[in-house]
């Protein structure tokens, strides 16, 4: 009987141990989508953003996190002013884009985020791709590419 009840504890303490650990060995997959031109949205995206990748690494998880551009999402991969498209830059957007700029390049280059921006957006207003910031991948189409994402696996988050 003493042998079953060390052996029925060895087996509880795998169960509950095992649950968590591959939880975080899988790691976690989310998709932002910023398809809008509010500055304070934007900005609380990025704050998200960085306090997801802060909670899985301290969970010790690794974390997948994608951001993608699509429609008025376009003014945050750009230096550009965008005069004359539906996307130009406003005196918010002036005012505060080298900071948003460098918390994006930040979450790229120090965080690991993926950056992705519709080609199709870019493409409406003939914006040349060289004007894009360093390390934003475009992608033929946003939508379709969140759209695989979620059917992968990946949680869709949008901030309101």
């Amino acid at each position: 009987m003493k042998k079953l009840n060390l052996f029925s504890l060895v087996a509880l303490m795998f169960v509950m141990f095992s649950a968590p650990l591959q939880a975080a060995d899988d790691g976690a997959k989310v998709v932002y989508h910023v398809d809008f031109s509010d500055v304070t949205r934007y900005s609380a995206t990025l704050t998200s953003i960085n306090n997801i990748m802060n909670a899985y690494e301290n969970q010790l998880m690794n974390a997948d996190v994608q951001l993608v551009f699509v429609g008025h999402g376009l003014r945050f991969t750009t230096d550009d002013a965008l005069k004359g498209t539906p996307y130009e830059h406003d005196a918010a957007m002036l005012e505060r884009r080298d900071e948003l700029k460098g918390r994006l390049d930040a979450l790229m280059n120090s965080r690991g985020v993926t950056v992705k921006l519709c080609d199709h957006t870019r493409n409406e207003i003939n914006l040349d791709p060289a004007k894009i910031y360093d390390g934003i991948e475009l992608v033929e189409s946003g939508v379709f590419d969140i759209a695989i994402l979620q059917s992968e696996g990946y949680a869709y988050l949008k901030i309101q």
